[in-house]
């Protein structure tokens, strides 16, 4: 059964930095593209960065430059690097296989003085 499994998010200070990583079991993780996207309370899921198999990478307007998306076929797992955080980027994160159509139980970001 293909299951993604988020962590890394909490409470960080405007400005500061944290590290997600989504840890994907049951499914051939070097064959996929993996993403991640994020809900903020009262708005909808929208996406932020996107990593093919080969490595190629995009991501939102709202987030190039300051977040950086990779993998570790290795370890099986993603990871999002979210550099310069502002309140804006309060939010749930999620991890998502656009190919197997699986989302993790996402992880919360907190971004607050």
């Amino acid at each position: 059964q293909e299951q993604l499994v988020e962590s890394g998010g909490g409470l960080v200070q405007p400005g500061g930095s944290l590290r997600l990583s989504c840890a994907a079991s049951g499914l051939i993780f070097t064959s996929m593209s993996m993403g991640w996207y994020r809900q903020a309370p009262g708005k909808e899921r929208e996406f932020v960065a996107l990593i093919t198999r080969l490595g190629v990478t995009n991501y939102a307007d709202s987030v190039k430059g300051r977040f950086t998306i990779s993998r570790d076929n290795a370890k099986n797992t993603v990871y999002l690097q979210m550099n310069s955080l502002t309140p804006e980027d309060t939010a749930v994160y999620y991890c998502h296989c656009p190919n197997s159509g699986a989302w993790g139980q996402g992880t919360q970001v907190t971004v607050s003085s």
